[in-house]
């Protein structure tokens, strides 16, 4: 099979799609933050908690979608402590990033210790299972790629123009945007930059930890070390590549994971 072959075949679209989910996650929710002039380098760690908070919570007894929803307040929580050093302190976007990752990284895994501290190999759950779009999931190639997946696929894919529409359209979108474009022209309106920050950091870090959330609940069945694998530097290259534009990012992040 030659390599126009395997463009051309679902199953490749099918991984492709798939493999693209968290990314989206993860893009958007950079995008959001460094359209706001926040640098979120925190992403990895974020990622990584948020994969072992929503899959802890199904393990534990709870249902998936408000493990996702657990998931997004613990990325929102460490949103607001890199935000609370960066934006109201004014330390190092960078190094505050940094220690994010690392912080949250390793409490991931003290947690994971904490409460299975005898498991030898990965516990599993019951992940999101596909769920065929009626009608749609019957056209030719594109049925079976993009209308047979799980609905956290669908959500991340229904987040691309739920996100561009916020940042292009709407009020709160544009301070977003100036929050990080212009803040002198923001703080002329009267309007707090710092809450603006602070909210898109929380925001978009909240993405950022559904990123991670859809590999351990949707991907897979289980969480381990090592899972995000650098998923979110690429997601950080993605929203550069993109020029911080949503619409783009998707392709970007499309691009990649065909890559992969």
């Amino acid at each position: 099979m030659d390599l126009i072959e395997i463009f051309l075949t679902t199953g490749f679209w099918a991984a492709t799609i798939r493999i693209v989910s968290p990314l989206i996650f993860a893009t958007l929710g950079e995008l959001i933050c460094e359209r706001a002039g926040v640098l979120n380098l925190g992403i990895e760690g974020i990622m990584t908690i948020g994969a072992m908070a929503g899959w802890m919570w199904v393990y534990q007894g709870g249902d998936l979608w408000t493990g996702v929803m657990f998931a997004a307040v613990v990325g929102g929580v460490f949103g607001l402590v890199h935000s609370i050093f960066t934006v109201y302190l004014g330390l190092s976007q960078h190094v505050t990033g940094i220690g994010v990752t690392m912080f949250a990284s390793s409490l991931s895994y003290f947690i994971y210790r904490m409460l299975l501290p005898d498991a030898t190999t990965p516990p599993k759950i019951t992940p999101f299972q596909t769920y065929p779009i009626p009608g749609l999931s019957e056209l030719p190639i594109i049925g079976e790629a993009v209308f047979t997946q799980t609905p956290m696929t669908y959500l991340a894919l229904l987040c691309v123009p739920v996100v561009w529409y916020m940042l292009y359209r709407t009020p709160v979108g544009l301070a977003v945007r100036m929050a990080g474009e212009n803040p002198v022209a923001v703080e002329a309106q009267g309007i707090d930059v710092l809450a603006i920050r602070t909210g898109a950091v929380v925001v978009g870090s909240g993405l950022m930890a559904v990123g991670g959330a859809f590999i351990t609940m949707s991907a897979f069945d289980a969480f381990f070390f090592g899972m995000i694998n650098g998923r979110g530097w690429i997601a950080i290259a993605l929203v550069v590549f993109a020029s911080w534009r949503p619409d783009k990012a998707l392709l970007g992040a499309v691009l990649f994971a065909g890559l992969e």
